[in-house]
């Protein structure tokens, strides 16, 4: 079930939007929110942070595109992020950068925004097929399509392993993950092809892996193969 809730106007999101709609979805059920959007300025941060402290609490898994500008958020932030104002970091958080289907040195999108320790993992988001507004499917490239496909893994772990943690989807994720830690790529943003290793731009260096989380899922409930 999906739970489709209109949080950012034609235009940057408010953060006061952004706090009602995360508290509307975990107050409403929701197990895992995507979160597709992102700025580089948070005025009221402490809102949001507010709201994300309410869904770590309440167990919700909260996953968010790391944004489209092709910076490093350890210098460039995108908010909403998973560290607080007042120190801290939510636990039950996955930040997410967009790969390509070309691999090899272009394995990054060039768009994608990263972080050594800011991203936790990259999925596919370039040329991704999707539906559009009005009708009928597209494709599509950013951070905003990768992002779902980590929900959808984890939507999909929560459905069929209900005994899962939040933290224990998290860490199924990200421990499954396809290692490329070592393959030489271009850097997002670089504009003169400079190359960085895949594994410096995330903390897994490596891209999200749905069969694996799933066979990893089944060793770790019992469940019968």
């Amino acid at each position: 079930k999906l739970m489709v809730v209109r949080a950012v106007p034609n235009g940057d999101e408010h953060d006061k939007d952004i706090a009602n709609a995360i508290r509307y979805a975990v107050d409403n059920g929701a197990q895992v929110i995507n979160m597709s959007f992102g700025k580089d300025f948070s005025p009221d941060k402490p809102l949001v942070d507010a709201a994300v402290q309410y869904a770590d609490a309440k167990g919700v898994l909260l996953i968010h595109a790391a944004g489209n500008d092709g910076e490093n958020l350890a210098e460039t932030p995108s908010f909403p992020t998973p560290g607080y104002a007042a120190g801290d970091r939510a636990a039950n958080w996955i930040e997410v950068g967009a790969a390509s289907w070309k691999g090899g040195s272009a394995l990054a999108a060039p768009f994608s925004n990263y972080g050594k320790e800011q991203v936790d993992v990259f999925a596919p988001g370039v040329d991704i097929l999707s539906t559009v507004p009005g009708g009928g499917f597209a494709r599509e490239s950013g951070t905003s399509m990768a992002a779902p496909v980590v929900s959808g893994v984890a939507a999909l772990l929560m459905s069929y392993f209900p005994r899962l943690t939040p933290g224990d989807v998290k860490k199924l994720i990200l421990d499954t993950a396809t290692r490329y830690a070592d393959v030489m790529v271009v850097r997002p943003g670089s504009q003169t092809g400079e190359k960085v290793r895949f594994g410096d731009l995330s903390r897994t260096g490596g891209v999200v892996n749905a069969y694996a989380a799933v066979k990893a899922a089944m060793a770790m409930t019992g469940a019968v193969q």
